[in-house]
């Protein structure tokens, strides 16, 4: 499947973009450099060293409006309240930013345009910096900083297969017993057994490294999970770092799945076992870059589909996990009063830069007065020797708020194995998931961030350490204390109504499992919750009248309308759900110029039927399906070139079903696509002085031409089948796949045939303009180019643009194959997009075409 794409507007960058990151907070983080004087108040001192000599350097301008979120915080729902603050926020930066976008876009310069902080993401030299300085509507211009991510595996860390031996006892099967010590330190297992509460109803998300979705002890109530086999990742997961191979959620680091285990981890690991989970990974490989974060930071508030369209506030999960931390600026400030304006509890880890004396030690975002920040102890009851004191250095405020166990701590890990780590981030998961226990026992608290916070601390059980100042009741060490959940739920308004029934098959009165019971109120709030494999449930609610609903595969809906619940009322609602009918779905599956594709994988999602795989003349069936409505998905097999991933809602009933269907084009994050196209060979008329290897030369174009949408009136091209709009980029023979990041991947570019090619007396590239003004198009055309290593054969190939649709297609006379060692596609300016058609696949024969067509970006 191709990657999501991006919730946020992007642009094209000017130059190559250093990542900002920050680390995630698993060992002490190395010290910022102290920054000069800066000689405006508005521009970052660090960006101008930066900048300083005629260097570039990516950077952010923040703008002064801010988004008024009271009218969010007044609604009465979680659904209602992220609809209203995403809406205010996006409408606020849409209207502020719009002068200085139009302002970038006249320069050419590329940007990237955030909703969530009102920020906008550029890359440029000092000039620009203090010309962007001297706006009104700017509030300040921030280089984009870069904080090493620490090992997860300190020393005495271990790996193992073994929940058991992760957990040093034995473990049972149903997932309540054999606590691990942090979970049963802050009593969360005494919560599970006095107020029979495990998180139902609850959704926790992490900001993270991502997460193996199908651990064993996280798959069952990962949100994306249809219980019936099948996954549905959109508005669950997002990786806006590209770094996942598919649109399932994946984990290179482990920090983010030991995280997401001390939350919601099955079989004593986690605090919150029947919660569900959803994630957005913005933490790479060994950083978590700020452009990332901000984009995780929006997904959160709205999530999206795999495309990163259609946003859905009413989605946003209810609590968020952030085991990181990064400098002080206004960007972490900005995402979490968005997210509690939207009623999103957040806690954040308070930073490993302790040494067990030294004060302010804190380290941002969970130093700042903003947000609950998270300290960590041991198995003694000692305060964690990396653990950061207060108070703030940021801000002078008390800090932590609360503390939690963050010594060998045991979790999920990736491989579905177990590690023991340390860290603040092992500590602030405890808190998180404490919450979701919170308020799936008293749901009146659901959205209400400050009265949770003051439950958190009044349950806290008090630790008196004062030598950073403060009391035996608040200190500078250990904030409020240690987190005692059972405490605090002691002390929580008791008004809910308890929920609790059986759904059976009418037919047999056999227990149903993995039905989905979803109760509504009167203001459209959903709780949902799925049944046991005995067909049992357990739903805590506030009262109000609801209406029932049940669904299962196989089995018709079941309803039950108008019940009104009052306070502290047990309730129970069996159901007996019929079986359907089945039938046969069988179809056609073309490809995005409507001929049969073989190979690809057709799902029925909603169903636990496996994927089947379509035949050589694209054909595909599933012999029996239950009537229900689902959704078909059309995955392409390897090599995808231009077919997309096509999702089709289907209703299946009262009759066999055929359902041909023609997956769409594949896109960018830009809105680019490709498809194939006629052949239709434009020769060259006028040379390049363009020859030998490793060479570049720059050629004007006959008319404007866009590329991600900045324009462009001259292009570099280069002996390596490259055109590029940024740079010479000599010496790119090393072909990489696109977006090809890092300091030296090729940006903003057409990559007709990327390869280590040489001109020799054999070999040409020519240029010519074909037709009149307002339809002409332009060819940059190689013939006859060699191989450098001495291969066989040679290569003769155009890029033409198109003036009249500003396509531009790739063309080929002659390729020899070399096993396909070549990369076609194009990238933008930033190296953060491209929409590659092939890399190393032996796809390109002579007399084809393949255009690549203007997104609306």
């Amino acid at each position: 499947m191709h990657l999501p794409r991006s919730p946020r507007r992007r642009s094209a960058t000017w130059a190559t973009a250093a990542l900002t990151a920050v680390a995630l907070l698993t060992g002490p983080l190395p010290a910022a450099a102290a920054a000069d004087s800066a000689p405006s108040p508005k521009i970052d001192s660090i960006l101008l060293d930066a900048v300083d000599k005629g260097g570039e350097a990516p950077f952010f301008v923040v703008l002064k409006d801010k988004a008024n979120l009271a009218e969010a915080r007044k609604q009465k729902t979680h659904a209602k309240k992220a609809k209203a603050a995403y809406e205010e926020l996006r409408a606020k930066a849409d209207d502020s930013q719009a002068s200085l976008r139009s302002f970038l876009d006249r320069r050419k310069v590329g940007h990237e345009d955030y909703w969530i902080a009102n920020t906008v993401k550029v890359t440029g030299d000092q000039a620009l910096v203090e010309e962007l300085a001297k706006r009104s509507d700017v509030a300040s211009v921030v280089k984009a900083r870069t904080f090493a991510l620490d090992d997860v595996e300190i020393s005495d860390a271990k790996v193992t297969t073994s929940r058991a031996t992760a957990l040093g006892t034995d473990s049972s099967a149903d997932g309540t017993d054999a606590a691990a010590w942090g979970v049963s330190d802050v009593k969360a297992d005494q919560v599970w057994d006095q107020y029979e509460n495990r998180g139902e109803g609850i959704v926790i998300a992490n900001v993270d490294s991502g997460v193996q979705y199908d651990h064993p002890d996280l798959v069952a109530n990962y949100r994306g999970n249809n219980g019936d086999g099948t996954f549905s990742n959109d508005y669950n997961f997002y990786d806006p770092t590209g770094l996942c191979t598919t649109a399932a959620p994946c984990d290179n680091n482990g920090h983010g799945t030991h995280t997401m285990g001390t939350m919601v981890g099955k079989h004593g690991i986690g605090v919150a076992p029947n919660a569900r989970w959803m994630a957005a990974k913005g933490c790479g490989t060994s950083q978590c870059a700020e452009e990332d974060l901000l984009a995780a930071g929006q997904w959160i508030l709205a999530p999206t589909d795999r495309n990163g369209e259609n946003p859905r506030p009413d989605l946003a999960p209810n609590i968020v996990n952030n085991s990181w931390g990064g400098d002080d600026n206004t960007f972490y400030k900005d995402i979490v009063e968005a997210w509690n304006s939207a009623g999103i509890f957040e806690a954040f880890a308070a930073g490993n830069d302790g040494d067990g004396v030294t004060c302010s030690t804190t380290h941002p975002p969970g130093s700042q007065v903003a947000t609950y920040g998270v300290g960590a102890y041991d198995s003694a009851g000692k305060i964690a020797n990396f653990s950061g004191f207060g108070p703030s250095p940021i801000d002078g405020e008390a800090k932590p708020n609360i503390s939690a166990p963050g010594v060998q701590i045991p979790s999920a890990w990736p491989g579905s194995s177990y590690n023991t780590i340390d860290g603040t981030s092992m500590a602030t998961p405890h808190v998180a998931g404490a919450v979701a226990l919170l308020w799936s026992a008293a749901p009146s608290l659901i959205g209400k961030i400050d009265e949770t916070r003051a439950l958190l601390d009044a349950g806290a059980r008090d630790v008196e350490d004062t030598h950073c100042g403060g009391t035996a009741a608040m200190n500078n060490v250990w904030g409020e204390g240690k987190l005692d959940i059972l405490a605090s739920l002691d002390k929580a308004p008791h008004t809910a109504a308890t929920v609790t029934g059986k759904v059976t098959d009418k037919a047999t009165g056999a227990a149903l499992g993995n039905v989905k019971v979803s109760l509504t109120d009167a203001a459209g709030t959903v709780r949902t919750v799925t049944t046991a494999e005995d067909g049992t449930y357990r739903l805590p609610v506030a009262p109000g009248t609801y209406t029932f609903a049940f669904s299962g595969y196989g089995y018709g809906n079941g309803t039950v309308s108008g019940v009104t619940l009052t306070s502290r009322q047990a309730y129970t609602q069996d159901m007996t759900l019929s079986p359907v009918p089945s039938h046969k779905v069988t179809g056609t599956v073309l490809d995005v110029v409507g001929k049969p594709l073989a190979g690809a994988s057709v799902g029925m999602l909603g169903s636990p039927l496996d994927a089947v795989t379509t035949d050589a003349k694209g054909k595909y069936t599933f012999a029996k399906v239950s009537e229900g409505s689902y959704t078909l998905e059309v995955e392409p097999a390897a090599p995808v070139l231009c077919n997309g991933v096509l999702s089709s809602a289907t209703t299946v009933g009262p009759a066999d079903l055929t359902k041909n269907v023609r997956v769409p084009a594949r896109t960018d994050r830009a809105g680019n696509s490709c498809a194939p196209a006629a052949y239709s060979w434009i020769a060259g008329s006028k040379k390049v002085a363009l020859s030998g290897d490793e060479d570049s030369a720059t050629v004007t174009l006959p008319f404007s031409v866009k590329h991600y949408g900045v324009s462009y009136s001259s292009a570099s091209v280069t002996t390596d089948g490259l055109v590029n709009f940024v740079s010479s980029r000599v010496g790119d023979y090393n072909n990489t796949a696109l977006p090809a990041t890092g300091a030296n991947g090729v940006k903003g570019v057409l990559a007709p045939l990327w390869d280590d090619l040489t001109l020799d007396k054999k070999s040409s590239v020519q240029t010519a303009t074909t037709g009149t003004r307002g339809s002409r198009k332009f060819a940059i055309v190689w013939n006859n180019a060699a191989y450098a290593d001495g291969t066989s054969g040679r290569a003769t190939f155009e890029a033409v643009f198109d003036e009249a649709t500003g396509a531009v297609t790739f063309q080929y006379k002659s390729v020899a194959d070399r096993g396909g060692a070549a990369t076609v596609g194009i990238a933008d300016q930033s190296g953060t997009d491209a929409l590659q058609y092939s890399y190393n696949q032996s796809v390109i024969a002579a007399g084809t075409a393949v255009a690549f067509t203007q997104g609306a970006k």
